[in-house]
């Protein structure tokens, strides 16, 4: 697939099904990962991956971090949380790994994680594998960053659900890019 294909017409893909992204396949998408845009050359990222019986357990962190948060905790809630992590084969957590540097502030540093994220999902297009990006208020709590062992100076960018697409992806919209782009005039 040409590399402008992928940039205008990668889309989100939910419905997710076996098999997952195999080794070399893996291999690719992080590779595609770390030519992430960085300045200073520091790779403020890493990646988990979930899959098989750990992705029930990443539920049940989802669930206690709902729980542990209170408000809406009702069994429509709890459902949701607890499937999230098997609506596909792999789920790889996205962590900006943030250090005090001299030239990159912080919020740079979370930008380069998630242009490690993209890179994943457009690598992920280019190879004919489904793939969304997935958050919410659940994957920014201190529960669900020490669950996946994260430190103090870690915070989780997304979630990636990766798999086979279980119907073929949807046409990709073309907003008008006149809308977006304006000159600035000073």
């Amino acid at each position: 697939m040409e590399a402008l294909d992928v940039l205008l017409n990668r889309v989100s893909v939910p419905r997710l099904i076996e098999p997952g992204p195999n080794a070399e396949q893996r291999e690719i998408l992080f590779s595609a990962a770390l030519r992430a845009p960085d300045h200073g050359v520091i790779r403020p990222y890493r990646f988990l991956t979930v899959e098989g019986e750990a992705r029930n357990r990443m539920g049940e962190l989802l669930v206690q971090a709902l729980i542990e948060k209170g408000g809406d905790a009702d069994a429509k809630a709890l459902d949701k949380a607890r499937n999230g992590p098997l609506r596909a084969p792999l789920v790889v957590v996205v962590i900006a790994s943030l250090t005090d540097h001299f030239k990159v502030p912080k919020n740079e540093q979370v930008i380069t994680a998630g242009c490690a994220a993209h890179g994943i999902l457009l690598a992920a297009y280019a190879l004919g594998i489904g793939g969304v990006w997935r958050s919410g208020d659940l994957s920014y709590t201190r529960h669900v960053a020490k669950g996946l062992g994260l430190t103090d100076n870690e915070e989780v960018v997304g979630f990636l659900y990766l798999g086979t697409p279980q119907n073929p992806p949807r046409e990709a919209q073309k907003p008008e890019v006149s809308e977006f782009v304006s000159a600035w005039q000073g």
